[in-house]
């Protein structure tokens, strides 16, 4: 039995280990809650959209944000009046003379107020733009990602303009603010400057684009090829920018007034194709069924037969559904009638009619999937995987490749929705 001081400092060293682990159970009873509250609250506010599964590489490809110099100088700048932005990872080896450019999408905006909210976002100001993204998709540096490119110089250019990098005007905001819509000058600043950082001496170049990137893609094809060095391979490639004008489900032509506003209220129209505008008005000039006509550059369209973004906004947009009939079709595909399919067949024949002259250009790369997505090329699920979508075999990431590289001629259209098994079909539920 221990008396004296070593009793007391026994009796304090056991007190003091009895409330160590009192507090640590206190602590980690808190932590598990926080954890649990956390989890509870990531479920009740999980996205409404399914994530697609980046397969993000342990060393992931995180590459800097580089804003533009002399911007302001050349008026390039975002709907906010800052910097314009863009991503460049160095290409090394065999890919140290080829750059592959992908244009960023984000729709557009047709009016003073939905421009104005578009200035505190990322797709309108450099200020609200991520300082790094993540190269995934055809500008992954991955060789068993993304076989045919992985090692070229690669760049992702920020799209802040809300106009398809097209317009050339100003107007003032009801707020007192002033709107920039200066797109064209966007793209000519930026391919000014990487001209400068090695494009001008490239060997292969390839300008790519997803969604309004992509329509972007169809407008300056021409333009991006007259810039390179003589003898280069050049070549564009739109993934999931062929949109249609069609009518909607109740007979109005939703798309075709709403690109109507974009090129009258961002003056696109001086910057589209002469060729084009020769032929028939500029508003028609947006749609790539019309500017496909006259690209003299080798091209590549990537679309699924059912681009959601297209069912969503042009063939059931929701002012011609106010009952709401086709909410849960447009959610999941799987989920619509025989009557809504056959309505969706329809719209994929459309873009069939419409791609059937480009078919048959020599040139000319297609690669159109029946699966429920919109932008297949800028993830690594279904860019190039063991469960990418397939046409006779073959990943977009190879049909594109076989295309560029004159492997074989490539103009792959899929079976009608549901005989793919392989497509990933996006599910908003």
């Amino acid at each position: 039995m221990l008396t004296g001081a070593p009793a007391i400092h026994h009796l304090l060293r056991h007190r003091w280990i009895t409330g160590c682990r009192y507090l640590s159970a206190i602590i980690s009873g808190f932590s598990l809650f926080i954890v649990l509250l956390l989890t509870l609250t990531s479920w009740l506010h999980k996205p409404t959209i399914k994530p697609l599964n980046p397969l993000i590489p342990l060393d992931p490809d995180l590459v800097d944000l580089t804003l533009l110099r002399n911007a302001t100088e050349k008026n390039a700048v975002c709907l906010d009046g800052s910097l314009p932005g863009y991503h460049l990872q160095r290409g090394s080896g065999s890919g140290a003379e080829s750059w592959v450019l992908h244009l960023q999408g984000g729709g557009w905006c047709s009016t003073v107020d939905s421009c104005s909210s578009r200035q505190e976002t990322p797709l309108g100001s450099s200020h609200y733009m991520p300082r790094q993204a993540l190269f995934v998709g055809i500008l992954s540096q991955s060789s068993s990602l993304n076989p045919d490119f992985y090692n070229w110089n690669r760049v992702k250019i920020r799209y802040c303009d809300g106009g398809s990098f097209s317009g050339d005007t100003m107007v003032q905001a009801k707020n007192g603010r002033k709107l920039f819509f200066k797109g064209q000058r966007i793209w000519e600043a930026i391919i000014d400057e990487l001209l400068s950082e090695g494009l001008g001496k490239s060997k292969q170049a390839f300008l790519t684009g997803c969604s309004a990137g992509g329509l972007a893609t169809f407008i300056h094809c021409d333009n991006f090829r007259a810039l390179m060095p003589k003898g280069a391979n050049v070549k564009c490639l739109a993934d999931a920018g062929f949109f249609l004008d069609e009518k909607d489900i109740s007979g109005k032509r939703t798309m075709q007034s709403f690109y109507n506003e974009v090129v009258r209220l961002q003056d696109v129209g001086r910057n589209l194709p002469n060729e084009c505008t020769k032929r028939t008005k500029p508003s028609q000039c947006f749609f790539p069924r019309e500017l496909i006509k006259t690209i003299k550059t080798p091209f590549f369209i990537v679309n699924p037969g059912y681009d959601f973004w297209q069912i969503q906004h042009i063939l059931v947009p929701k002012a011609s559904d106010p009952e709401l009939h086709w909410l849960r079709c447009k959610k999941n595909i799987h989920h619509c009638d025989s009557n809504q399919i056959y309505v969706l067949q329809g719209y994929r024949t459309s873009m069939l009619d419409a791609l059937s002259e480009f078919q048959h250009k020599k040139d000319a790369g297609m690669f159109i999937n029946s699966c429920y997505m919109h932008c297949q090329t800028a993830n690594n699920i279904t860019w190039h995987s063991p469960t990418s979508p397939r046409i006779n075999n073959k990943t977009i990431a190879e049909a594109v490749g076989d295309w560029y590289f004159g492997r074989r001629e490539v103009k792959d259209i899929d079976c009608p929705y549901p005989c793919n098994p392989t497509c990933y079909h996006m599910n908003f539920n």
